[in-house]
């Protein structure tokens, strides 16, 4: 695996929804770095993901209520433990669980393996609520796929939840999780 800057060079091969990610976030004057890769299906693989980008990749969780009227992106550390009940307290919603692929395919425009921040940018209806572990918050650079699990990014923390974030007409909850 190699770090480039920026886009590829060409489209070739490359899914549309991926393309619409370098497209918005050139438009928006972001830049990133991109690396190229074989499926990244689990944390491990992501793992010697981190090692090329620099950074750690975000584990992201959608997430819902029982009711699955309410819907949630969740951006933590990858290191992380995630329990419901901790998540649940600070949010307010009770019996949170995985959300169904189709509503990840319907709100995010993602499935499941490449689910990412980036996805909010397909959520014009504001159906996804993001909610962010506070240590992500604290490191220089965010790490993520552009909507696709083949490709992974690495991005300023601070031009994903404010230049990124405000052009896609989405804000955050800022969460603190600890796995206990």
């Amino acid at each position: 695996m190699e770090l480039y800057d920026g886009r590829p060079e060409t489209n070739a091969g490359r899914e549309e929804k991926e393309i619409r990610v370098y497209d918005l976030l050139d438009s928006l004057g972001i830049r990133y770095q991109r690396t190229d890769h074989a499926p990244a299906t689990t944390m491990a693989v992501c793992e010697d993901i981190d090692k090329v980008l620099g950074c750690l990749i975000c584990k992201n969780l959608f997430l819902c209520n029982r009711q699955q009227t309410s819907f949630y992106l969740l951006m933590m550390p990858g290191d992380k433990v995630f329990k419901t009940k901790e998540l649940s307290h600070q949010i307010g919603s009770a019996r949170l669980s995985f959300a169904p692929e189709e509503k990840m395919a319907e709100y995010l425009d993602i499935l499941p393996g490449a689910v990412s921040v980036m996805g909010l940018m397909n959520d014009t209806e504001h159906h996804v609520r993001l909610l962010v572990d506070e240590d992500v918050l604290s490191g220089e650079y965010v790490g993520c796929h552009p909507c696709v699990n083949t490709s992974s990014l690495k991005i300023r923390t601070d031009d994903v939840f404010h230049t990124f974030l405000s052009a896609v007409h989405h804000d955050y909850q800022t969460v603190r999780l600890t796995g206990e």
